[in-house]
C-alpha cells in the first residue's frame, strides 16, 4: 500500500493550505481515532471518499481527505479543520477509552 499525492494535489497543500506532504505523511503515522467516509451528496465519489482528523509531529491537527484505489491511498486534500469538523470527529471519529 503506498500514499499517494499527486503534482496538482502537492501543490494545492503547499500553496492553499501550506500543508507539507511530510505533515501528511505524519497524520497517517499519528492516527489515534477511526476512518469516517464523506456521506455528503457533492462529494460522494467511487471509490469514497474517507477521511480522519490527525496530529502532526508537532501538534498540528490537520483533517486529511482521500480515496482508496489499488491499495493505494490517493490524497485529496489535507488542511486545518474547523470547528464543525473537529467536533464531527469527536463525536464519530475518535476512540474511546
Amino acid at each position: 500500500m503506498g500514499i499517494i499525492v499527486s503534482e496538482k494535489t502537492r501543490a494545492k497543500l503547499e500553496t492553499r493550505h501550506r500543508v507539507k506532504y511530510e505533515e501528511v505523511m505524519q497524520c497517517f503515522t499519528n492516527l489515534a481515532g477511526k476512518l469516517l467516509r464523506d456521506t455528503r451528496e457533492e462529494h460522494r465519489s467511487d471509490p469514497p471518499t474517507n477521511w480522519f482528523i490527525a496530529e502532526t509531529d508537532y501538534g498540528r491537527k490537520l483533517k486529511v481527505v482521500f480515496i482508496l484505489r489499488g491499495g493505494d491511498v490517493h490524497i485529496r486534500t489535507a488542511y486545518e479543520p474547523n470547528e464543525d469538523e473537529l467536533r464531527i470527529y469527536r463525536k464519530y471519529g475518535a476512540k474511546s477509552a
